[in-house]
């Protein structure tokens, strides 16, 4: 008897330690198969303090909820009727004899999340169509997708099916797939794709058919990394650093200032995706350098090809920071990809404020209402939307102003989709703590489990970015939970006040994070207020940008829309010019004396983006520099804002500027009227 109760004992110790070394060895926020949490990294790659929840756990409301379904009833929802030559039956991702390229890949890596986070069987079958295509083209050495390198007879651009450079967006999307079903075949294709990576990469680096592939390497070492999180497999590792040493290597060109500071000297879409890829391999090596290069870089960006919307001047290449220098769309949409991705490796609210720049001031302005056009390129002082060679680096027989479906190259065409849904995945993540983080804002709902285990649903209502008032009403499963709830308060907010139930619990400063750690019971209520003031930046010329909050403010003027139904570049068949009779070329008085009267409508438009339905309007003080004309179909040079004896008219005029997102045309960087106009 007594041997046996030492048997037991030994057993139940064993099982105990068993256990405690599991929990012990368990990385905190929880790893791949447990079920519910979401990815954290597994050792030896680095912590990361926010981690992306499963894909259909963020649902938009509001605003962005409406924006979303116009997509879905836009190009998003039916670019394969709207652009059968490449996105239809014959693309080469379908099987069929056509393009192989990125294009298909990039549409379906923003139509696949739309269809979720919206639950619409149709979207989810027709990006299914394309899932099931790449499943299926596994082949016994691990190698997948097309196989032949057939072109159209259209005079489409005919590339090598072995590049390596497609398949790292096509891995996104088997990666969001993955997410939202656990389709287990994605880990196999994963697996034996990169063991071929593993034995062909040495012989066919990432360069060896095209340069993009070796730019944009960090979405492949993403997807590495990310198997490796499931897996587990050391040889992933290996194969994570032949990656990083065959890409481009930004480190340095960040670090040494001369690429980010010369004219032409980066496609930007290369840049804005190679943005990222220090970040991300910092997760494995731990060294700093690679952060600093990317804080270098992006302050390098601004200082001189900057402009107060968040991008730069790069009408295809950098091009200095003039406001009628071009900005390309799909640089919009990596660059805030490469944002999010930053967010959650190094967990910086600066990274947050600078998606939100982007995302409520470029993305709204330069896609059209019913998402159907947009423009290749915007200009921050856009004054007229014509067919016109500008002082573009790449003029697209001199379309890329005009509203299209194929204006410019049909890169953007394919690649705007995956910005306002990957926004909303990154509105909400799970935390190390075993909590929820609000980094981003916007009207939405999360359902996530938390604490330890427990199933919560936090909605957000709010009119931000237009409204200083952010509010989260928190809903659990089951009875009361316990989980810390981390809020962001933005960099351009002075100080922000935090409620809960009513009462004021706490106040926060600029950039900092509040943690709200307690029990939390069915109905609470927490208001975040951020006061948004009116301030004023300065860009090229030392001209003057309003701004308030996260939105950047330009001028209002009509707009008249005219459709062009000619044959442009690609098989496309019409493209909208906008003009306007509206005056344009005012400077601000005197800021000193300057005094921005606000008005902020009540309630907002289910779809705020538009001119007619601005929410906000800002009131300021303006007169006509006669001198400042039209040159070339755009604003000639910018009046410089300390120039003596500038020559204006003395009548001074109340000017209304709306926020830039709900512009078509607009000035945003104003000259500068009076005595004093250096800060």
């Amino acid at each position: 008897m007594k041997n046996l109760l030492k048997v037991s004992a030994g057993i139940l110790l064993c099982l105990v330690c068993y256990w405690w070394i599991a929990i012990s060895a368990r990385p905190v926020g929880h790893t791949a198969g447990d079920e519910g949490y979401p990815i954290q990294n597994k050792a030896p790659l680095a912590e990361k303090p926010y981690l992306e929840l499963p894909l259909g756990s963020i649902r938009a409301k509001g605003w962005l909820r409406e924006q979303l379904v116009r997509q879905k009833n836009g190009a998003t929802g039916k670019l394969d009727e709207l652009y059968p030559a490449v996105m239809g039956p014959r693309n080469g991702w379908l099987g069929g004899d056509g393009d192989q390229w990125e294009r298909g890949p990039y549409w379906i890596d923003g139509l696949l999340p739309l269809a979720y986070q919206l639950d619409d069987e149709a979207l989810k079958q027709k990006a299914g169509k394309w899932v099931e295509a790449a499943l299926n083209s596994r082949q016994d050495n691990g190698y997948f997708g097309p196989e032949k390198d057939y072109g159209f007879e259209e005079g489409l651009q005919r590339n090598n099916s072995r590049d390596w450079w497609p398949k790292m967006v096509m891995l996104k999307v088997l990666m969001q797939h993955y997410s939202a079903t656990g389709d287990e075949r994605v880990i196999e294709l994963m697996r034996g794709y990169f063991r071929y990576q593993l034995q062909h990469l040495p012989e066919t680096p990432l360069d060896n058919w095209t340069f993009w592939a070796k730019y944009r390497g960090g979405d492949n070492l993403m997807a590495v990394y990310w198997l490796y999180n499931i897996t587990g497999e050391q040889w992933l590792l290996d194969l994570g650093k032949i990656i990083y040493e065959q890409n481009y290597d930004f480190v340095h060109a960040f670090t040494q200032t001369s690429m980010t500071s010369e004219k032409g000297t980066m496609h930007c879409v290369n840049l804005v995706q190679g943005l990222k890829t220090p970040s991300v391999f910092y997760q494995a090596s731990k060294d700093k350098e690679l952060l600093y290069a990317v804080d270098k870089g992006l302050e390098d960006l601004k200082r001189y090809n900057g402009m107060p919307h968040g991008l730069f001047g790069g009408d295809e290449t950098l091009h200095g920071n003039n406001p009628t220098q071009g900005s390309e769309l799909c640089t919009a949409a990596e660059m805030m990809f490469s944002l999010e991705t930053m967010l959650q490796i190094q967990g910086k609210s600066s990274f947050a404020d600078h998606i939100e720049k982007i995302a409520f001031n470029i993305l709204p302005t330069q896609i059209t209402d019913d998402f159907m056009s947009r423009q290749y390129y915007q200009q921050v002082n856009q004054v007229r939307i014509t067919r016109h060679v500008r002082n573009f680096d790449v003029n697209h027989g001199g379309t890329p102003l005009c509203y299209g479906l194929l204006t410019g190259y049909p890169c953007c065409t394919a690649n705007m989709h995956q910005a306002w849904p990957k926004f909303t995945q990154n509105l909400w993540y799970a935390t190390p703590d075993n909590g929820l983080a609000a980094l981003l804002y916007a009207p939405s709902e999360v359902t996530a489990t938390v604490g330890n285990g427990d199933v919560v649903t936090v909605e957000e209502v709010t009119d931000y970015p237009f409204k200083e008032t952010i509010a989260f009403i928190i809903r659990p499963e089951k009875g009361p939970v316990s989980f810390p709830l981390h809020l962001r308060v933005p960099g351009w907010c002075n100080s922000a006040t935090v409620k809960i139930n009513g009462k004021e619990e706490d106040r926060a400063k600029r950039g900092s994070m509040i943690v709200l750690d307690r029990t939390w019971e069915s109905g609470d209520r927490v208001e975040l207020v951020i006061p948004m003031n009116v301030t004023v930046s300065r860009w090229y010329e030392n001209a003057a940008t309003v701004e308030r909050g996260p939105l950047v403010y330009g001028l209002k003027m009509e707009e008249k829309w005219k459709r062009v139904d000619e044959e442009i570049a690609h098989g496309g068949t019409s493209y909208f010019e906008v003009t306007s009779d509206s005056p344009w070329n005012y400077g601000l008085r005197e800021l000193e004396q300057q005094e921005f009267d606000v008005e902020v409508d009540g309630e907002i438009a289910s779809y705020p983006w538009s001119t007619g339905k601005a929410p906000v309007r800002i009131k300021a003080r303006a007169s006509r520099i006669p001198s400042w004309k039209l040159y070339n179909e755009s604003a000639g040079p910018v009046p410089y804002s300390i120039m003596q004896g500038m020559q204006y008219n003395e009548n001074i005029e109340e000017i209304t500027l709306i926020p830039y997102g709900c512009t078509t045309l607009r000035i945003a960087e104003f000259p500068v009227i009076g005595k004093h106009t250096v800060f």
